[in-house]
């Protein structure tokens, strides 16, 4: 019958459930393939789940969905599932005659509050986890329940799923070659398959059948409904469909798995066995999936429900054939605490009775002894980026080392994360941003090129190529060797190509035969002659090559797979060392550390190498760096590493001596500022060059009162923290001091006033503080302010409020500084300085964090009238600032910032991305307001009262992190994200940032209001 004849309307449901239960409501149309699914609401904070059968159902179907779910009700320990609710005649089943006089069979059920899974954003990895327990218990619940339609036909159980065989005709190309694959799998599985526990399982935790809590923060799956599908089968199958809809969408399906299967686990202890099966019952329940689409499409046009999971599903199938069903299964062991590998403790037995010498793999070496060479990305003698990518410089490093232990061979590697594999080659973009294969998966022995290379016992050639192509591995021999019973594999990379060519597939390789010749670069594919060894338990589907390196998420499968090849060397030298853990750090920070030094992030970061606009730990993730506008032209710059290594190496010392660098940098910074600041006295640091500016201001005034901004930061010395509301006003200050005027943050958006038209208002809000002074009878000492108040949450200066200010200022006798501590050096893309923007020239300048890109060096530049009146015979000395190192470091970055032409490209990035994060706002009004200049921009976000929304900032930057991207939060309610990264952030990095932006905005949680979180 066509479904609009038999399709039931809401006002019919309505009436329905009056007649056949007494139960007044209104009812809203839900989901469902078979039957017709209301919720209806009494009104008074009561549901229910109104089912209306199809003409003619079956009524023992209907029997054992109602006896099931008083089973669930009665053994669920823990559960909460829907209630049987009786008829006006105490019947579960109760029925009607509809329009055109076919019997219909009604059901009512309790409703259960919550979300169902599709509405929930985001879906993390605990999320998931609670999903598979729920699953789980479910099982464990249902566990001997017997119904007759329990084993009725249905199209739906994946033990069934060989129907899907007889419409093979309504696919076609791709489509049709990746179902006909998985069935043919399905059908070799069956011996195995068919001998897997079997009994009453939902079966049907789709997408629409899973209800999570109402909590944004930390969701859980509570409930599944919907126990039409239920069905006595593999109960390995009901895992499956839980993964199969709830894993859509994701770049990375297995990853999005792992918990589902983690979860399912801890609750119903899954055998070995069945896990081997799960891949396999993944991908045909979406064969299944599919195939149902494609019928009813035919079938029942008019249905949408019923092709709802249609596109989803071949994505989805599309990238599980993708997916290696064996590494896959061993996946799914290792998250359920077995062996990721079920030989990895049999070939770790057999490897521990047995002893290797190296001469027997370099027999030409005579050498047993080895020499650990550190390679990981927090290796110091690795060096700087552009030293390991300098392939000649590489090899005199490994010559020398050589020459320092010539009885040793050179040897490491083993799961040691890798800086020099976090190139865009070895990237893949996962579920939770970008992913870097940086873990070593064998052991490196570094020797002449041309040493022979020997087998350790005896083996069979299963791979002999020219794996040159990609740089990983050049001439490259994989072994297949029988002990016993126990089959593993040695794989032989970086030989040359001819002596690799020599063995054709199949060839027997006898105990201490020659397997090949090391290679040298460029034939060995890699850096210096080196032999990259490895052991494997699996081939898994690899037949001409094999990964030599591995994403750390996937660190616990692969070392199973690929166990690590000391076991045969027993070298205490290539032992793994043990890295001190980020708790560890943390516990002894707690112990000797001040309590006042705070950490970035809920969980916390190791960082141990930077490179441009990333910074990466110490498994080698790189994160995009939005916020670290100290390395001013790139974390580890290679030219201001050069100039400062070069410096250190020569003489470091104070000023009392000449030389030449702080010339050199004094001119280049003369080069960029107006001709009036002609006078330079280098420091430390921001807060040393803001103290003597201050003190600069008292000796040319005579007078200590200094106005300043609200929520102004400018320094952590005693005279910094004296002028910085930022400190005084928040946790732990006591207010101003009695020669501090603070006059309100002149925030357009927020603040006393609002619009476009308040730098006249602001400037008058300074000149009160003028008047304040002056009736106290003082006179003013100075006036200082950020071109762009960063900790006030990136406030632009409105316009004309800096010019009528400073004109106050000078009106009543005061010095006016322009502290460019953050933003100055080519930062604000139009003018290389703040203050440039605003059409003014400062009396003093104060430079900091952006002058040596890390290395710790500031400046204050002023008026000759300034620095003559200073020097009042009391000598201004600073033993470090201004030392040959430092201004060499110094004066290398203000010439990259000329050379690279930063500043034009942080006007080009930073418009981009100003622009694209208004577009942002647009879609997301929470975002009120983007402000900034170059790249130092802010994003407020706000509710519609305008009221601050602090924990949806700090989420986001949270969320953000996960995700690989490092930002971070400021602004006097901390609700504004501050950006303000390396200047060789590109415009690829921005639209990066905005993706992930827009990715996370639209999360659940993001869209509460201030009222709602409280």
């Amino acid at each position: 019958m066509e479904y609009n004849k038999i399709k039931i309307t809401a006002h019919q449901a309505e009436q329905i459930c009056l007649e056949l239960f007494n139960i007044k409501g209104g009812a809203k149309p839900l989901p469902g393939e078979i039957d017709f699914n209301f919720k209806l609401d009494n009104g008074n904070g009561e549901g229910y789940i109104l089912k209306i059968s199809r003409p003619n159902e079956n009524e023992k179907y209907l029997d054992f969905q109602q006896k099931l779910l008083q089973h669930v009700w009665d053994h669920g320990q823990g559960l909460i599932s829907p209630k049987v609710i009786n008829d006006v005649n105490g019947m579960s089943i109760s029925e009607f005659n509809d329009e055109n006089g076919q019997l219909r069979k009604v059901r009512l059920l309790s409703w259960i509050s919550g979300r169902v899974w599709s509405s929930v954003n985001p879906q993390l990895d605990d999320l998931r986890y609670s999903l598979g327990e729920q699953a789980g218990k479910l099982t464990k619940a249902l566990q001997g329940f017997e119904h007759e339609e329990a084993h009725r036909q249905l199209d739906w159980d994946v033990a069934q799923a060989a129907w899907t065989e007889s419409h093979i005709d309504l696919f076609k190309g791709e489509e049709r070659e990746i179902i006909l694959e998985f069935q043919e799998e399905f059908k070799k599985a069956q011996p195995t398959y068919s001998e897997l526990r079997k009994a009453v399982v939902h079966n049907d935790a789709n997408d629409n059948n899973v209800i999570v809590s109402l909590d944004l923060i930390d969701p859980k799956v509570i409930s599944a409904i919907d126990f039409g599908d239920a069905v006595h089968t593999q109960i390995i199958n009901d895992l499956a469909i839980a993964c199969a809809y709830t894993i859509m969408h994701h770049n990375d399906p297995l990853a999005a798995a792992l918990p589902i299967v983690k979860g399912y686990h801890s609750a119903f202890a899954l055998a070995p066995t069945e896990l081997g099966h799960l891949y396999l019952a993944i991908a045909m329940r979406l064969v299944i999936s599919v195939t149902k689409s494609a019928i009813n499409k035919i079938k029942e046009p008019d249905n949408h429900y019923l092709l709802v999971s249609e596109k989803p599903a071949w994505e989805l199938l599309q990238k599980w054939k993708l997916v290696d069903a064996e590494f896959a299964h061993y996946s799914f062991r290792a998250v359920c605490g077995f062996s990721a590998h079920p030989n990895e403790e049999e070939f770790s037995k057999w490897a521990s009775q047995q002893s290797f010498s190296l001469e027997k793999l370099f027999p030409t070496i005579k050498s047993n002894k080895v020499h650990h060479l550190d390679l990981s990305v927090s290796s110091t003698w690795i060096g700087h980026q552009k030293d390991f990518n300098d392939l000649d410089y590489f090899q005199f490093k490994i010559n020398r080392l050589q020459n320092e232990v010539p009885s040793k061979i050179l040897a490491g590697g083993y799961l040691e994360p890798r800086p020099i594999y976090t190139s865009d080659a070895y990237d893949k973009i996962g579920n939770k941003g970008r992913e870097s294969r940086t873990i070593h998966l064998g052991v490196d022995f570094w020797l002449l090129a041309l040493t022979p290379v020997h087998a350790l016992f005896e083996g069979e050639v299963v791979a002999a190529v020219n794996d040159a192509g990609d740089k990983e591995y050049g001439g490259l021999v994989i072994l297949k060797h029988q002990e016993s019973d126990l089959e593993f594999y040695t794989l032989y990379g970086h030989l040359t190509v001819s002596s690799a060519l020599k063995h054709k597939v199949g060839d027997k390789v006898g105990v201490g035969e020659t397997i090949g010749e090391l290679g040298s670069y460029p034939e060995n594919g890699n850096w210096a002659a080196h032999l990259h060894f490895q052991v494997m338990l699996s081939m898994l589907n690899y037949k001409i090559d094999y990964p030599g390196v591995a994403y750390y998420n996937q660190l616990s499968v692969w070392k199973s797979i690929c166990p690590d090849p000391n076991l045969l060397f027993k070298s205490e030298a290539l032992r793994a060392s043990n890295s001190t853990s980020n708790d560890e750090i943390i516990a002894y920070r707690k112990r000797h550390l001040g309590k006042s030094l705070s950490l970035q992030y809920k969980t916390p970061i190791k960082m141990v190498r930077g490179a441009g606009q990333y910074l990466l730990d110490q498994y080698g993730r790189k994160y995009l760096d939005t916020v670290n506008n100290v390395a001013h032209v790139g974390h580890e710059h290679p030219d201001v590493v050069k100039a400062g290594q070069e410096q250190m190496a020569l003489i470091n010392t104070n000023t009392r001596y000449l030389h030449e660098n702080i010339n050199n940098l004094a001119k280049e910074l003369l080069e960029t500022l107006p001709t009036e600041l002609s006078v330079l006295h280098f420091v430390n640091s921001g807060s040393e060059a803001n103290e003597l500016a201050i003190r600069m201001v008292k000796a040319v005034t005579g007078e200590k009162d200094i106005i300043a901004s609200e929520v102004g930061y400018h320094g952590n010395t005693n005279m910094c923290i004296d002028i910085s509301s930022y400190k005084f006003d928040g946790k732990g200050g006591k207010g101003a001091p009695e020669h501090t005027h603070i006059f309100p943050l002149p925030d357009a958006f927020r603040g006393n006033y609002r619009g476009e038209q308040t730098g006249e208002a602001y400037a008058g809000e300074v000149q009160k503080q003028i008047d304040i002074i002056h009736g106290k009878g003082r006179g003013v000492g100075g006036f200082i302010i950020e071109p762009i108040i960063s900790c006030g949450g990136q406030i632009n200066l409105p316009e004309g409020f800096l010019d009528l200010a400073y004109k106050n200022v000078r009106a009543a006798g005061g010095l006016c500084i322009s502290d460019e501590v953050q933003v100055g050096c080519g930062r604000m893309g139009k003018t290389f300085w703040g203050f440039q923007l605003h059409g003014v020239i400062p009396d003093i300048v104060t430079i900091g964090k952006p002058l040596g890109n890390g290395h710790p060096l500031a400046a204050v530049a002023c008026t000759k009238e300034v620095a003559e009146k200073f020097a009042n015979g009391m000598e201004f000395f600073n033993t470090f600032g201004g030392n040959p190192v430092s201004c060499a470091i110094g004066a290398e970055v203000i010439k990259v910032v000329k050379r690279e032409r930063l500043q034009a490209h942080a006007l080009k990035v930073g418009e981009f991305l100003k622009s694209e994060l208004k577009k942002l706002a647009m879609d997301f009004p929470i975002i009120g307001d983007v402000r900034g200049e170059g790249l130092f921009l802010g994003i407020e976000l706000v509710d519609a009262s305008m009221n601050p929304l602090a924990e949806q900032t700090d989420y986001l930057a949270n969320r953000m992190k996960d995700h690989g991207i490092l930002m971070s939060t400021d602004g006097p309610d901390h609700n504004v994200l501050k950006i303000k990264p390396p200047m060789v952030f590109t415009l690829e990095n921005a639209k990066e940032l905005i993706f992930y932006l827009r990715k996370i905005l639209a999360e659940d949680f993001m869209k509460m209001t201030a009222e709602e979180i409280k």
